[in-house]
């Protein structure tokens, strides 16, 4: 196989990691705004490895990608029920703080080791979500700001998504709003735009603009008929009578 042809298919397969990693990881709402929950697996390949340096740069993201994987597989593990004992050929955790700080110790290690590959880029993400699980938000932010600032505009879409809910969890929701309508105006493979008006529109809510929620949803009821989103933004209007 020719190098092009490994090196386009490469990029295809990291194009649909970025795709699952949306899919899975981008599903809020304002009643669970304290959670950030990661399911599944993620298998990171490499894109666009710089030229002259091949072969160092390949191995480099292997690696990372390897132990990316690793430290994915450690959030998808259950947490056991209380006064439930470990299991010898079963891994568990004793409760979600537990795994979600055993997980960023593996992130952070694979950006200390490997921080100029894309395993990095996203366990910088990862950092972020597994910071707030561990009741830390400033580190949660600065991570999430700095991924938001990436030139992959899917995963900063993600990163910004992930740090609206920061700023909705610690009482503010005048920044988390402004994240929103810039996702709206500028969607993403990974948010799209009426995913980013539910959440604008649940900020305005908490925010105590009920006026400016009430219009978004009728917004998404227009302009997404006959849909799930619809019937969600129906609710809602329900809900606010």
């Amino acid at each position: 196989m020719r190098a092009e042809t490994r090196h386009n298919l490469k990029q295809d397969r990291f194009s649909k990691t970025t795709i699952d990693v949306a899919e899975r990881t981008v599903h809020w709402s304002a009643e669970h705004q304290s959670r950030l929950l990661v399911l599944g697996v993620i298998v990171l390949v490499v894109a666009a490895i710089a030229a002259g340096s091949w072969y160092y740069l390949n191995q480099q993201d292997q690696k990372a990608s390897v132990e990316f994987g690793v430290a994915v597989r450690t959030l998808d593990t259950p947490v056991r029920p209380p006064n439930m004992p470990p299991q010898p050929d079963s891994p568990s955790f004793a409760s979600d703080h537990e795994r979600a700080a055993a997980a960023h110790k593996q992130f952070q290690s694979v950006v200390d080791k490997y921080s100029h590959t894309h395993a990095a880029d996203f366990s910088h993400y990862f950092l972020g979500l597994t910071s707030v699980d561990l009741g830390d938000y400033a580190a949660a932010e600065r991570e999430l700001q700095q991924v938001a600032s990436f030139h992959n505009a899917d995963l900063a879409a993600l990163a910004k998504f992930a740090l609206a809910t920061v700023y909705r969890n610690t009482n503010r929701n005048p920044q988390a709003i402004e994240i929103y309508k810039q996702l709206a105006a500028k969607p993403a493979t990974t948010v799209s735009k009426p995913t980013a008006q539910m959440e604008m529109a649940a900020a305005y809510q908490a925010n105590n603009q009920p006026l400016e929620a009430k219009r978004i949803y009728e917004q998404l009821q227009k302009e997404n008929p006959a849909s799930e989103i619809s019937q969600l933004a129906g609710s809602k209007l329900q809900e606010m009578k």
